[in-house]
């Protein structure tokens, strides 16, 4: 017997060419098929951009993560590989500028915090070699501004500061800086940094408590003064006080089969974009209100196909775009808001 699970939406106009081919066909196809039909509607938020980027051949390695500078329109992508170029330059519309590949070992994650003043591009990186276990700032072409951690080498020093597998990095527009430490490596941990690398406030102990870590991969920062956390080996994501480093809450009833590999939010806030890595799914989270955590709830998903493998994302803040690096498909895709979707931005 062949079983399908049909979304409510189309079950309709599946049963009714069931009906007819039987009619039609003279076989009880009707009596071999079993069906699990779920009535439960999302919103329909996104559509996927396939135009974009304009020529993908210049994915040569496994992309591990993308970057938007909103302010310029440029998307950044790192990859991993041999023999190739690590840092990968777009437009938004999708037309390669250039690439770079200097001091770059083995890139993690990306974010781009541009002002008027500057083009920056942060890189966590997480090769053994001479620039690993370092979060390293370069400007746009790809020269290299300022090295955070001990270069080549890991620990858990804080003065000096050091790294072991720094999985990712937020950067506000006022220059602080948050870091998850610990993609499997000796840390597990969240540092905030001032504009000026000084340490704010840290958790940094491994553990499924509150404010304790198994692989935290993933972080961001929302308009109501919330970090949040993909804790992904514990399967949550956990939020604290930018200002304090309080822990306020956690979110796990959505995680239930994997956990969160990246968490971005929408530009009006509305909604959380968490990507989980070996489900090949991106969802999209209702935001709670300031003042409040609760449970998380889902409003719409986008699943991927088999073993596309969604690293980490990033969310251009001026036009909604998602932008989702992919590791087993080895490319970056866009995910363009739809027009009601985008007009309530201004709204």
């Amino acid at each position: 017997m062949a079983r399908f699970w049909v979304c409510a939406a189309g079950a309709g106009l599946f049963l009714a060419f069931l009906v007819l081919h039987s009619r039609f066909c003279g076989s009880p196809v009707l009596r071999n098929f079993a069906f699990q039909i779920s009535w439960r509607t999302e919103k329909i938020l996104y559509r996927l951009d396939v135009g974009w980027p304009k020529y993908s051949e210049y994915f040569t390695g496994t992309t591990f993560c993308v970057a938007v500078d909103s302010l310029n329109g440029l998307v950044y992508i790192a990859q991993r590989g041999d023999n190739i170029p690590k840092v990968l330059v777009f437009t938004e519309d999708g037309y390669f500028l250039r690439s770079w590949n200097y001091t770059v070992d083995t890139p993690h994650g990306i974010f781009a915090a541009s002002t008027l003043h500057e083009q920056s591009v942060w890189i966590t990186d997480v090769g053994s070699g001479s620039y690993g276990h370092t979060v390293k700032k370069y400007n746009s072409f790809g020269d290299l501004v300022q090295i955070l951690g001990t270069p080549g080498k890991k620990g858990t020093g804080l003065n000096p500061l050091q790294f072991d597998n720094p999985a990712e990095l937020y950067v506000e527009d006022t220059g602080d800086i948050y870091i998850v430490d610990g993609d499997g490596g000796l840390n597990n941990r969240l540092i905030k940094l001032s504009q000026d690398f000084m340490i704010l406030w840290l958790h940094g102990e491994n553990g499924t408590g509150p404010a304790k870590f198994n692989i935290p991969h993933s972080v961001t920062v929302d308009s109501a003064g919330r970090v949040w956390v993909a804790d992904r080996g514990n399967k949550r994501i956990q939020v604290f006080d930018k200002d304090t480093g309080e822990w306020l809450g956690a979110w796990n009833n959505c995680f239930t089969e994997e956990g969160p590999s990246a968490v971005r939010f929408t530009p009006d806030g509305q909604y959380l974009i968490v990507a989980q890595l070996n489900l090949s799914r991106l969802s999209i989270l209702a935001a709670p209100p300031v003042g409040s955590i609760g449970d998380c709830s889902v409003i719409s998903t986008i699943q991927l196909a088999d073993e596309v493998l969604p690293h980490l994302l990033e969310v251009d803040r001026k036009t909604g775009a998602i932008y989702v690096a992919e590791i087993g498909a080895k490319q970056v895709q866009k995910y363009a808001p739809l027009n009601s979707y985008v007009s309530s931005f201004g709204s």
